[in-house]
């Protein structure tokens, strides 16, 4: 093991001990930045596909090749920026919005690994042709949609472009929190003013990815300490105990498998995303609750695999009065769906943490080498995802026992929790010991458990705590609570 707990736990206590040697201004200025480029890639990842591209390793080429025969990661791509984005209802015409991001997501892409900068200009065009002149999402309720999944791909592509010359980065970040910001505040808040439970867990994740996304690019702390805390003690369906309801011991049953596998698979990709852009951010959400996420994949993935999975009733309240709803068998439509989300979570537990996942390393081989955008259909349900995880998240097995060492977050926000009505989770096993409420707001920098079941150790909460006894002491708080059931 490359990182043991115990080297992770030195050097993150000598981070907090060197804060205090800095003294207040320092130490300010210190906690202000998060890390960039930091959301699904890092400069770390981006020189590790470049050094296994030279050295012409067989899987890092196949995904490059996926790569740069999509269409939208051409350096002649044009943008069709408007004014208005209209998803749901009269006038749609989000279709002409998507296609732009993951051409100017692509062709960053190529940019950072290839060098070659007329995708550098291609990428910056296209960003910057949209930040001057979109200024509304409309639509009906799919508006939602639109903000969160354009709006953590938008970002994650902006990300990739900081420091171009010419590169409009003020202007993406006034687009992404004044126009995409607060359709997901909104969402988060109110659920548009539908029951808790009505709306499926792939609407909050989405939401989600995109706060937390804005929040790193626009170095806005309290963004990405919102998105951490819904994850983990947020009322609606994302957060990570109410998208994984109901375990079935290794198994977690995910909360749309009764719905279709589609969504459910679009599930895995978002939370994934999101899990990957707390981890660059010192973050483990990927750990949270005994590796509850894991439980969840390897579930979606037993059962699109072709085998069967147990299903316990599932209940939940909809529409704007709750009415009762209950579903109680999983459902077979789009079965077997192929998505480009499964190399990110499979080296992540398996060549990352060390874990045992058979199911999911056994899908992940089955979408390999994934494609992106345009390379799953041309509607839009094509572009949920970035994809191209074989290019960009294959990594040896290397073992680590925490995030990459960050600046520790700012206490966070609460997070809203109106009240929900429905049945608590069932189907736990049998005599399940429920975690207790923690408070909310701490921050593990540290794997919740590792594999075998030994805990590795977790650092969390302000950064001014740890300072202030000089990193003499490792913290060991956790957030965890019983999740509503929808």
């Amino acid at each position: 093991m490359s990182s043991s707990p115990s080297v992770s736990r030195r050097r993150l206590l000598l981070g907090a001990g060197a804060a205090v040697a800095l003294g207040p201004a320092a130490q300010a200025a210190a906690a202000a930045s998060l890390v960039h480029p930091g959301m699904l890639h890092t400069d770390a990842d981006l020189t590790r596909i470049r050094t296994k591209l030279a050295a012409g390793d067989a899987v890092i080429t196949a995904g490059w090749k996926r790569l740069a025969a999509n269409g939208r990661s051409q350096p002649s791509w044009k943008p069709r920026p408007l004014a208005t984005v209209v998803r749901g209802g009269t006038g749609q015409n989000y279709a002409q919005f998507y296609p732009d991001v993951h051409a100017a997501y692509q062709n960053a892409l190529r940019w950072r690994i290839s060098g070659e900068k007329a995708h550098a200009q291609t990428a910056s065009t296209i960003i910057n042709a949209w930040s001057s002149t979109m200024t509304q999402v409309n639509g009906n309720a799919d508006r939602f949609l639109a903000a969160g999944l354009y709006g953590y791909q938008l970002a994650n592509a902006a990300e990739l472009m900081r420091g171009y010359d010419g590169f409009d980065l003020a202007g993406a970040q006034r687009l992404l929190k004044n126009v995409f910001y607060p359709l997901n505040d909104s969402f988060l808040n109110r659920h548009n003013d539908a029951c808790i439970t009505n709306y499926w867990a792939n609407w909050d994740l989405c939401t989600v990815a995109s706060v937390m996304a804005i929040g790193i690019l626009c170095d806005d702390r309290t963004l990405f300490g919102r998105a951490v805390t819904y994850l983990r003690t947020g009322a609606g369906n994302g957060a990570i105990r109410n998208a994984v309801p109901i375990l079935h011991g290794g198994l977690g049953q995910w909360q749309e498998s009764g719905r279709d596998q589609g969504h459910t698979v679009l599930g895995i990709g978002l939370l994934g995303t999101i899990c990957e852009m707390a981890w660059n951010q010192g973050v483990d959400l990927y750990g949270y609750d005994d590796n509850r996420f894991l439980k969840g994949a390897e579930y979606v993935a037993r059962y699109n695999l072709g085998a069967d999975v147990p299903f316990a009733a599932y209940h939940w309240g909809d529409g704007t009065k709750c009415a009762a709803r209950t579903q109680t068998v999983v459902s077979a439509s789009a079965r077997g769906q192929l998505r480009p989300v499964w190399e990110l979570v499979f080296n992540h537990y398996v060549n990352r943490r060390g874990l045992a996942a058979p199911n999911v390393t056994a899908m992940a081989a089955s979408v390999r080498a994934e494609g992106g955008g345009g390379d799953y259909g041309a509607a839009s349900g094509g572009y949920d995802q970035l994809g191209f995880g074989t290019l960009l998240f294959t990594r040896d097995r290397t073992l680590v026992a925490a995030a990459p060492a960050a600046s520790v977050p700012a206490p966070v926000l609460a997070s809203h929790r109106p009240a929900r009505t429905g049945a608590t989770p069932s189907g736990s096993p049998a005599g399940a010991v429920l975690p207790k409420t923690g408070p909310s707001g701490d921050f593990d920098l540290a794997g919740q458990q590792s594999g075998a079941g030994s805990r590795t150790t977790a650092l969390a909460g302000a950064g001014a705590v740890a300072a202030a006894i000089g990193g003499g002491l490792l913290l060991r708080l956790r957030t965890r609570r019983r999740g509503d059931h929808r």
